[in-house]
């Protein structure tokens, strides 16, 4: 089947060499042209377990590119999968001006019958939305015919390859005739009949509406986030009696309906997705005068998580004194970030920046504008050591290093 995978970032680049090592033949499509020739030169812009060997192993065979021209990736493609980047807005919904330029970059060469499936994570609704912009970019007479599905990804950082070819569950929600020609793309893993296949262990495969199948990657995530929102919880109860979470948070895991996965205390959840998909998902229930009290409940558990473990570090380390800023950390592209909040105490904050940087690549420092004397304090005390990004009108954007660190 001829394809076309539209934004080659994480789950782009993961969907379009895994369904070329299925045997489709993939062209992924970049606005940066620069990615597309890096990717289709086989030079990976980002890490991830065994994908830069199988992005070459593909790129050898023929059946997969990359390309910065829509025409080129979209006007033989059967199935076109909609892979851009969806980052939260002020509002806390997903922000989909990415979406919307992919949907008009793509509009003026889609062949007749062509499924456009949406793999970006969306607000519920947003299928109905690419469709009525699709409508609205086609000529009134002569246009193609297309059907919209959507169809969400479950990659994991770290095993985002094992997750694609080999997943629990596939979702795809959809409308005439779109359903069943994803299944076709997808039976390869539906059957596990490819060479590497695990016969025994197929996925299962739910078929839904597609605001269903939407609503389905938020509530996972939530879920999930939860789960570790309510260890961190028990934990913290554990402490104040005198009880061990090693050895209760197990036993509760031990349990067939709760599941050990995702139960055990730390610093707090975090990463490219949980924050994000929690928070649009509280907003989407606000915009249906819906208070989503768990959910709401689990985003304050999880702060207040991330201070506790700063405090713990202060009171471990000594030298982490005074007014402590929020301190957590996620992946982007690959590279683990630190982001630091209320910037206030610059001497203070710097000290814990670089306790923690070890870990990290660069750091992002949100705070409300101090004044550039504060500004170049926090600057001269850390920049040698990492990247920094000032969110917020102080006329910086990335300080570079003083001398490169920690990549």
């Amino acid at each position: 089947m001829q394809v076309a995978v539209v934004g080659s970032g994480y789950v782009g680049t993961v969907t379009a060499v895994c369904l070329a090592r299925l045997g489709h033949v993939v062209v992924g499509l970049d606005a940066d042209e620069r990615r597309a020739k890096e990717l289709d030169a086989g030079e990976l812009p980002f890490f991830e377990p065994g994908l830069a060997e199988l992005l070459l192993d593909t790129l050898g065979t023929g059946r997969l590119s990359f390309t910065s021209e829509p025409p080129t990736a979209i006007t033989s493609s059967d199935v076109v999968f909609l892979c851009v980047g969806t980052p939260t807005g002020e509002d806390g919904l997903p922000d989909l001006s990415q979406v919307a330029a992919a949907v008009r970059s793509i509009a003026p060469h889609l062949r007749d019958g062509v499924v456009i499936v949406n793999k970006s994570t969306v607000p519920v609704g947003c299928g109905n939305w690419v469709r009525t912009m699709l409508e609205e970019a086609l000529p009134r007479h002569g246009a193609p015919h297309f059907s919209v599905a959507s169809n969400p990804e479950f990659l994991r950082e770290g095993s985002a390859i094992a997750d694609f070819l080999y997943p629990d569950r596939i979702v795809v929600g959809g409308e005439n005739g779109s359903v069943e020609r994803v299944r076709d793309l997808y039976q390869p893993i539906l059957t596990q009949s490819f060479a590497e296949g695990r016969p025994g262990e197929e996925p299962r495969l739910f078929v839904t509406d597609i605001p269903s199948a939407e609503m389905i990657k938020y509530a996972a995530n939530a879920f999930l986030a939860t789960k570790i929102s309510y260890a961190n919880e028990i934990a913290g109860i554990c402490e104040l009696v005198g009880a061990d979470a090693r050895q209760v948070l197990p036993a509760i895991g031990a349990d067939a309906r709760i599941g050990a996965k995702f139960l055990q205390p730390g610093i707090g959840w975090g990463g490219s997705c949980f924050g994000k998909d929690v928070t649009a998902l509280v907003a989407t229930a606000a915009d249906y005068g819906y208070s989503a009290s768990i959910m709401r409940a689990n985003v304050e558990v999880n702060q207040g998580q991330r201070a506790a473990v700063i405090h713990k570090l202060q009171h471990e380390l000594k030298v982490l004194k005074g007014i402590a800023p929020e301190v957590t950390s996620m992946r982007t592209q690959g590279k683990r970030v630190l982001i630091v909040d209320d910037l206030v105490d610059t001497g203070n904050t710097a000290r814990i920046v670089r306790e923690l940087l070890p870990a990290a690549h660069f750091a992002t420092v949100y705070a409300k504008p101090l004044g550039r004397p504060l500004v170049d304090t926090f600057i001269t005390e850390v920049s040698q050591d990492t990247w920094i990004y000032f969110p917020w009108d102080t006329g910086l954007a990335f300080v570079p290093p003083i001398r490169e660190g920690g990549d």
